[in-house]
């Protein structure tokens, strides 16, 4: 069914993947696919970490797998931030543009052929509908939020929505894998931001 989490979830993959093929192919494509894939990729991620892996992590017993794909969305954030500063017709540029197709490529084979299909198993229809409104919705809130701009050196599209709790539930996240606090990947915004609240209490104690 179209509004199930997992279908949700490869269709917006394989809009990225349509993203990619065309930076690829067509160097002229780059200034507006680019900012476009970057701030997809971007609400994906949060909307998934936010919504989804919470329940990969406890309903699945995916605890590990969770947390791994939360580092990998990080890195390719990064990866994909850092393409908004480069010059697009450059050499530098497609290696770079191949690292970070390369890394998010590797993501979602992980997440269609073991992620998902574990959640999948461990959850009944109904849940799975339930999760794909609440990632849907999460996910549009943020793109809602995202001004997109040429690529190029131009502005700044990797700026994060400012949420209340100290920031969004990425930062949040960094802050709490700094600090080393148990269970992260399966905590949404509000319980990372009491959590790193605690530790960094105890820290300052």
């Amino acid at each position: 069914m179209a509004d199930d989490l997992i279908t949700l979830v490869t269709t917006d993959h394989r809009e990225l993947q349509r993203l990619f093929d065309m930076m690829k192919t067509d160097r002229s494509s780059r200034p507006l696919a680019l900012p476009l894939a970057v701030a997809m990729l971007e609400a994906h991620s949060e909307a998934e970490e936010d919504r989804v892996y919470p329940a990969v992590a406890r309903e699945a017993g995916e605890k590990d797998e969770a947390e791994h794909a939360a580092e990998e969305h990080h890195q390719a954030e990064s990866l994909g931030k850092h393409l908004l500063e480069m010059d697009w017709e450059s050499e530098e540029f497609d290696r770079a543009l191949e690292e970070w197709v390369g890394a998010v490529v590797h993501h979602i084979e992980e997440e269609e052929n073991e992620i998902l299909p574990a959640l999948g198993e461990a959850v009944g229809p109904e849940r799975l509908r339930e999760l794909g409104m609440q990632f849907a919705t999460r996910r549009s809130r943020k793109l809602a939020g995202h001004p997109l701009k040429a690529a190029g050196g131009g502005g700044d599209t990797g700026q994060a929505e400012q949420t209340e709790g100290g920031g969004t539930r990425a930062e949040l996240y960094e802050k709490a894998r700094e600090l080393d606090v148990e269970g992260r990947s399966s905590m949404n915004k509000e319980e990372l931001a009491q959590e790193v609240n605690k530790a960094q209490d105890r820290g300052n104690g």
